[in-house]
């Protein structure tokens, strides 16, 4: 049914959630799964036009962002490594999330996205935005939305 899954992850325990779903997902259907983290570039200025902030820390900066990415995504590598799936991981660097997720799904010609959500309601979406809601309107490709099940009060 699939044969190129895409994972994005941001390390989280929901999304590692949705790694979960997508290696299974994977093993399944005997598809190859790519693991992408999308890191932000580190903020040159602090105001629009504003100074440009010493160029060594933010050489430093995005290359201890870029370390923590590798290392999550060979965290995902050895748990495919596990069951028998083999996985591809990607690290990009952009402050457009969900562009980002979409490109890759695209130039990896995956045929599937998975992502997690937060399933936030009302001011709280409207606030915070959802990476997650933007791929699922503006993907072309598949995309199967994970939500970790509320725990009981």
């Amino acid at each position: 049914m699939y044969e190129r899954i895409l994972v994005a992850t941001d390390g989280s325990e929901l999304s590692d959630h949705a790694v979960r779903h997508a290696l299974n997902l994977a093993k399944a259907c005997d598809a190859k799964l790519i693991a992408l983290r999308v890191i932000p570039r580190y903020r040159q200025s602090y105001l629009e036009g504003g100074p440009i902030l010493d160029q060594k820390m933010d050489s430093r900066v995005e290359a201890l962002w870029t370390e923590h990415a590798q290392a999550e995504l060979a965290a995902v590598k050895q748990a495919g490594k596990d069951i028998g799936v083999a996985v591809k991981a990607v690290v990009a660097k952009s402050d457009l999330i969900a562009n980002a997720i979409i490109s890759a799904a695209e130039k990896q010609k995956a045929d599937l996205i998975v992502m997690a959500s937060h399933g936030r309601k009302g001011y709280q979406r409207i606030l915070l935005g959802s990476e997650t809601q933007h791929v699922l309107t503006q993907s072309e490709i598949p995309v199967l939305v994970i939500r970790k099940k509320a725990k009981k009060k």
